[in-house]
């Protein structure tokens, strides 16, 4: 059987241009993943094509968290808040190695956007609409218990606080296993393949004009049901089919996070908290050896493919982080790295970016085209099965018996490839054995553990791969990046620097200082697997480049480095 593999890739692109699909998805985020797992796992063909790399857009740039979103219980979204709760479980049990329960602190503070009467009672029911387990319910701290939970806490204004539980994710990683998975069920998914128009018969889509963007070579994909899933670019894909979008628009909103080292922003857990300014909240969540904050929240109109972060973005979270944590006094130079992510949100005339509503919504068009926008990460898998089941009603209109006794969602009992674990203690086993064996080739637990809450139980894969190379490559670090780099380019169809530095890995943003050593090997590696000629390398090299001073630029201006 053929590997997921960018190596694969040219012939993947020419085997779906030779066939018919029953659906073929517009976007590789995690609602086109989500998408091609439950329609493929019904017993569909399913092809997919992203424009860029997996998870390229929101799906790598958001506040990586599955929650359930307690915000907008203040905004009385009682449905949604309880479908992404009951969704938390769920998405969790699937994917136990990059879905992780943590603990969250909500400290309660003087004029603050919710008392401590209301706080009990908003995280009460935010337990009982999301069906909480006993032991991760919510527990009501007194000021001190709060101040003592986290020091770092200013405590004039601390009024107490509650502690519950959310889940800390990797969003990209998530959109890759759910891709994975999808092809495990015979889904043909495929990156860097841009849709630039329709294929029409009878006024009737049945088909999408694709160029391959790295091969620059032009392909037709033909299928029944076209599924335009591309976030913040659905009105985009909109506008090929018809130059006036009847009906609701999307309203792009800017996400902002910034990456700072732990040691400046020592946490003891993640915390949730208001910004004195104005009625937001926002995170501040530990990941490894950084502490990443955010979001903001604000209306976005400029280019959709490159959003960056401004000064004002960058102020406003560090100013929100030092009113909480008065005694860090972060600045501009504390910054590592940061990300901005749009919400593909559906427009509502007279409301502010922060009250609108995170519910999906699908479109649907007279060519036959069905496009979804809005919703949450946390929500994927069901956003994923109302999109499904309106394909397959519009597909029963062929009148063939193959569409009329498909199978129900599956995707809820669905392990996602790496999670092949029942609980956290078989992961914790999983480590402590994986531990003791790699101390022959010169790697840590802690190696161990950066793999497992990556690529779960494929650690394994990767592993094998760094004792193949023990012999030739001395350093450990090497060795273990080279494993990485070999699995993610035959397993997970990485085809640029930024797809495994970016999306893979997480590097860029949470390990920036060193890949300065780090990209140039991942360069000269990729070139000799996947056949580059000089002016490839070249290129690749100067626009990982762009993506790695970007992170770390505001309004133009390098501020560090």
């Amino acid at each position: 059987m053929k590997t997921f593999s960018a190596k694969n890739r040219d012939e993947l692109l020419i085997e779906m241009s030779n066939q018919p699909f029953d659906i073929l998805i517009i976007g590789g985020g995690i609602t086109g993943a989500g998408i091609a797992l439950d329609a493929a796992s019904r017993g569909l063909s399913v092809a997919l094509v992203e424009k860029n790399d997996f998870a390229w857009g929101t799906s790598s740039r958001s506040t990586k968290l599955i929650h359930g979103g307690l915000r907008y219980l203040k905004q009385f979204e009682i449905g949604l808040v309880r479908e992404v709760g009951l969704e938390r479980a769920i998405v969790h049990k699937n994917a136990r190695h990059i879905v992780i329960p943590e603990k969250m602190l909500l400290p309660i503070v003087e004029d603050g956007s919710l008392g401590k009467t209301m706080s009990s009672i908003g995280l009460w029911v935010y337990d009982w609409l999301a069906g909480v387990e006993d032991d991760e319910r919510r527990k009501m701290l007194s000021a001190k218990e709060t101040a003592a939970a986290e020091p770092l806490l200013r405590t004039d204004v601390l009024k107490g606080g509650g502690l519950y539980f959310e889940y800390r994710s990797d969003d990209a990683r998530l959109t890759i296993e759910n891709i994975k998975t999808a092809t495990q069920y015979g889904a043909k998914c495929v990156n860097h393949a841009e849709a630039t128009s329709f294929i029409y018969h009878n006024e009737k889509i049945i088909g999408v004009n694709i160029v391959d963007t790295i091969a620059l070579e032009r392909h037709q994909i033909k299928a029944r049901q076209i599924i335009n899933a591309t976030g913040p670019w659905v009105d985009t894909v909109r506008r090929l089919d018809t130059e006036v979008i009847k009906g609701k628009k999307l309203h792009l909103t800017k996400g902002v996070h910034l990456v700072i080292p732990r040691t400046r922003l020592p946490l003891q857990q993640s915390v949730y908290f208001d910004v004195n300014s104005d009625s937001r909240m926002v995170f501040a969540i530990p990941r490894g050896d950084t502490t990443y904050i955010g979001t903001t929240d604000t209306t976005y109109i400029d280019k959709i493919d490159n959003p960056n972060t401004d000064n004002a973005d960058a102020q406003y979270v560090l100013n929100a982080v030092n009113y909480m944590f008065p005694n860090t006094n972060l600045t501009i130079n504390d910054v590592i790295s940061s990300w901005a992510g749009l919400r593909p949100l559906i427009h509502e005339e007279g409301k502010d970016p922060s009250e609108l509503s995170r519910k999906d919504e699908i479109f649907y068009h007279d060519s036959g085209l069905i496009s979804i926008a809005g919703g949450k990460l946390t929500g994927y898998r069901k956003m994923a099965e109302r999109v499904v089941n309106a394909a397959i009603k519009s597909l029963q209109r062929f009148k063939e018996s193959k569409y009329e006794n498909l199978k129900a969602c599956q995707t809820e009992n669905i392990i996602l490839s790496g999670g092949n674990f029942d609980s956290q203690e078989a992961i914790e086993i999983f480590i402590e054995k994986r531990t003791g064996e790699v101390s022959q080739i010169g790697l840590t637990k802690k190696d161990v553990v950066g793999l497992v809450y990556k690529y779960g139980s494929h650690t394994d894969d990767i592993i094998d791969k760094a004792y193949e190379f023990y012999p030739a490559i001395q350093s450990a670090s090497q060795r273990l990046l080279l494993a990485e780099l070999w699995y993610s380019i035959h397993f997970e169809m990485s085809t640029t620097i930024s797809d495994f530095l970016i999306r893979r890995t997480g590097r860029l943003y949470f390990e920036r200082p060193s890949l300065a050593e780090i990209y140039p090997f991942v360069a000269k590696k990729m070139a000799e697997w996947l056949d580059w000629d000089k002016d490839r390398k070249t290129l690749e090299i100067e626009q990982f480049k762009d993506a790695y001073k970007e992170v770390i630029e505001f309004k133009g201006s390098l501020v560090h480095d």
